[in-house]
């Protein structure tokens, strides 16, 4: 059957509810209104005020509230709009949710998922556009998840909720309408990476919004006689270098694409495990492509042009492949 990653998203959701009185989901305009992308539509109706609360716009006020619930025993998932406006509340998940166990010895786990919109690509403009993933995979005491697929929308959430420590789970905006064939949950491990697609000649590592486009680059490249691996990321921290390094030591050669800022970004963090763990099986330098180092445009046609596309993938696949 298709399922949208949104009705996934919803159903992983609904499912976590219904299995444990514990759960409950607050945020802005989750109750009435259906979540802003429409994840939960229909959940209010279905599981009342009480356990789908519509918060004040307040992103430091309500996460801070979910922190002490989890603190407390309950189970809260968080919905904040977009990943921007998070960092309104970077007191509480950084300063307060990553680090209660190490500051308590170990007595308080503080088990909060924390769901957030990201990304660009729907002309939303610099406040509601960014990727900022890799903020969060800096910071130790937090899970940090970045599902590309179906599946893991889906699956994603159980295990989440099981982890006694905080998980972000980061959903891109421009994967919500996307649909696959799914039956059901899928049991998916938030400890590792996925390889989405087998090849020989080069890695091509990524995760979130730009897997399609990866995988889209990967079919254009194929035509040539280029076999490329897909490598999906999907767990930003603890990030999975083994799956990383096997995939490097097939290829020796690395594409790492991340919209993010380049400077700083993610995929830095991957080229630079790619070079201290796997420097001497690479038969050329490992090269990124991250979004324009600007404020992600309103113009439809120059937000298209400050990301990671397809063609800027592929030509980027050809000189790497091309350094012999």
């Amino acid at each position: 059957m298709k399922i949208t990653f949104r009705d996934a998203m919803r159903e992983a959701i609904r499912e976590a509810m219904h299995s444990d009185p514990r759960v409950f989901l607050m945020g802005e305009d989750v109750g009435r209104y259906g979540g802003t992308y429409a994840v939960s539509k229909g959940l209010l109706t279905e599981f009342g005020e009480e356990r789908i609360r519509d918060t004040p716009l307040s992103e430091l006020g309500f996460v801070g509230i979910g922190i002490g619930a989890a603190v407390g025993g309950m189970r809260p998932i968080i919905e904040v709009m977009t990943v921007n406006f998070s960092l309104l509340a970077l007191d509480q998940i950084v300063n307060t949710a990553a680090s209660l166990r190490h500051m308590s010895g170990g007595q308080f786990s503080v088990p909060v998922v924390v769901r957030m919109a990201t990304g660009a690509g729907r002309q939303l403009a610099a406040q509601h556009s960014h990727s900022l993933e890799n903020w969060y995979a800096h910071i130790p005491g937090i899970r940090v998840l970045a599902p590309a697929t179906v599946a893991d929308a889906r699956g994603m959430l159980r295990p989440a909720l099981a982890d006694p420590d905080p998980v972000i789970i980061f959903e891109h905006t421009q994967l919500y309408n996307s649909s696959e064939d799914l039956e059901g949950p899928v049991p998916v491990n938030i400890d590792s990476a996925a390889v989405r697609r087998e090849g020989s000649h080069i890695s091509l590592i990524t995760y979130g919004g730009s897997l399609p486009k990866v995988l889209a680059a990967a079919d254009v490249l194929a035509e040539k006689g280029i076999a490329a691996e897909v490598v999906d990321l999907r767990v930003l921290r603890p990030l999975d270098t083994d799956t990383i390094a096997a995939s490097v030591r097939k290829t020796h050669r690395a594409v790492v694409v991340d919209e993010g800022w380049r400077t700083g970004s993610l995929a830095a963090e991957v080229m630079a495990q790619i070079v201290e763990r796997e420097f001497y099986e690479l038969d050329a330098p490992p090269r990124r492509v991250c979004s324009a180092e600007v404020p992600v445009p309103y113009a439809k046609h120059l937000e298209y042009a400050t990301l990671p596309q397809v063609e800027t993938i592929v030509s980027t696949a050809w000189n790497v492949i091309g350094d012999r």
